[in-house]
């Protein structure tokens, strides 16, 4: 009879899964130097999660924020983009940007035909975009709430993707609060 799932210990798994790939990267990951720095095997991360890549979308699930929670009461404008910048804060310098940094490599990894990551990113945008445009429907300045939310979300994505990778912070900053500003009045 095979053993039941340790699930204090799946869980463990999960969060260093996103910190081991925040560090390594996703490109070239491979299960045996995942498990080792893990202090497990290959053959127990295909036991707990069945393939490289169910174990990487199961480890960014466990990291996906409350969106709802994020955007609950704010009633304007001007809640509404305090609200969106102190959660690009917490994406850039606050508790979720490891796990943003994994998203953001699993997003481009989506892109490829076939890619297993497909159906994670696809949902993932859309339940931003969706939870966004809630939000922005209460705004009577906001003709088109998908739309604006879609620009939020995109432009805010790439603005992320150009600090990772030229490490501009300050740019960065800049670009994400202007984009925030001139996009909810």
């Amino acid at each position: 009879m095979a053993r039941p799932l340790d699930h204090a210990k799946r869980a463990e798994i999960l969060d260093a899964v996103v910190r081991y790939i925040a560090e390594q990267g996703l490109a070239d990951l491979s299960l045996r130097p995942l498990a080792a720095a893990l202090g497990t095997s290959s053959r127990m991360l295909i036991y707990y999660f069945g393939t490289k890549e169910e174990l990487l979308v199961q480890a960014l699930a466990t990291q996906r924020p409350d969106l709802t929670a994020v955007f609950a009461e704010a009633a304007d404008a001007d809640a509404l983009r305090e609200r969106l910048w102190q959660f690009w804060r917490s994406n850039t310098t606050g508790p979720g940007a490891v796990s943003v940094k994994v998203m953001l490599q699993v997003v481009g990894a989506a892109c490829a035909s076939h890619s297993p990551y497909a159906a994670y990113a696809d949902e993932a945008i859309a339940v931003f975009v969706a939870t966004l445009a809630a939000g922005l429907r209460g705004l009577e300045s906001v003709d088109d709430p998908e739309v604006v939310a879609t620009l939020l979300v995109s432009g805010l994505r790439g603005i992320l993707q150009d600090r990772l990778i030229t490490g501009e912070v300050e740019r960065t900053d800049r670009a994400a609060r202007r984009l925030i500003d001139q996009t909810i009045v």
